[in-house]
């Protein structure tokens, strides 16, 4: 065989490649244009349109769903929301990354019970787990009858159906993203260039400081994603823990879809809401970059 058969082999054998690696994603490019692409431009499309009399939308384009946005029980709504994202983010960075971090330290044997621990709340529903911190809130409940019995409380607190309620569900529901988003950062941590930071003279403070924390950096922040993000969401744990006393805006896009029947004011909303969550992910990612991290480093 001369060269230029050769060359000609070559060209067609990357061919048949091509085509059959064309061919493999198939399946995915069908499943992200019906399953995620198309909805989020129907959503998109329909945040523009008119609210029908009765039942259903007018196809007339408008910008008051956007505009009734910008009023003040709106607003007030996403400022609720966001505050408690950060709240929620806040306790489960003070709590989740500790845990995450000696997790990572430990031997194999008590990195496989400590991790059956996070796992075993998966085993039963979300639903089930959250009624559960209605039996411990509630009045006269196992949070009062245990405070009492001890002396700290004469009265009842009534916990339940509050914003401190609501918060702990939250933390409670989202802590295992945030152990987890760290415990895969530290878990491949070079320990040998923290014990380097020890030899060149700094304490364990100084070395956890300057050299740990900025290594698991993108653990830690993939949790605050993980956590910040759907926090403001999770429309059902302000429901079952908040009554009607704590609305997210998650409650306020399932009131207006299955209540109001506004369906453009719900695209709206979800459009606004996706636009945030948008820039938390490119903020994550900024601080992620590998440059970025050389630079902090």
């Amino acid at each position: 065989m001369n060269k230029k058969d050769a060359v000609a082999t070559k060209q067609k054998r990357r061919k048949q490649q091509s085509g059959i690696s064309i061919l493999n994603l198939m399946p995915i490019y069908f499943f992200t244009i019906i399953f995620v692409a198309a909805p989020l431009i129907y959503m998109f499309v329909l945040s523009f349109m008119q609210r029908a009399d009765g039942w259903g939308v007018q196809i007339k384009f408008t910008l008051k769903n956007y505009l009734n946005i910008l009023e003040p029980i709106y607003l007030r709504t996403f400022a609720e929301s966001f505050k408690l994202a950060i709240i929620t983010t806040l306790f489960n960075v003070l709590i989740g990354y500790p845990y995450g971090y000696f997790m990572a330290k430990l031997n194999e044997v008590w990195k496989k019970r400590m991790m059956l621990l996070i796992m075993i709340p998966f085993w039963v529903s979300s639903l089930m787990r959250l009624y559960g911190w209605v039996i411990i809130f509630r009045a006269n409940g196992l949070l009062d009858k245990f405070l009492m019995s001890i002396g700290l409380i004469n009265d009842p607190l009534k916990l339940l159906y509050t914003y401190p309620a609501v918060a702990v569900g939250m933390i409670y529901a989202l802590l295992p993203f945030m152990i987890l988003s760290v415990y895969s950062s530290a878990e491949k941590l070079d320990w040998s260039i923290v014990e380097a930071s020890r030899d060149l003279g700094a304490n364990r403070l100084q070395a956890f400081l300057t050299v740990t924390i900025k290594m698991t950096l993108p653990g830690l922040m993939s949790g605050v994603v993980l956590t910040f993000i759907p926090s403001m969401g999770l429309f059902f744990i302000a429901d079952i823990l908040g009554g009607n006393k704590v609305v997210l805006v998650g409650n306020l896009i399932q009131e207006q879809l299955m209540k109001a029947h506004n369906w453009p004011f719900a695209a709206a909303l979800s459009v606004v809401l996706m636009v945030l969550t948008s820039l938390m992910i490119n903020l994550y990612r900024k601080l992620t970059n590998v440059k970025d991290l050389e630079g902090l480093v």
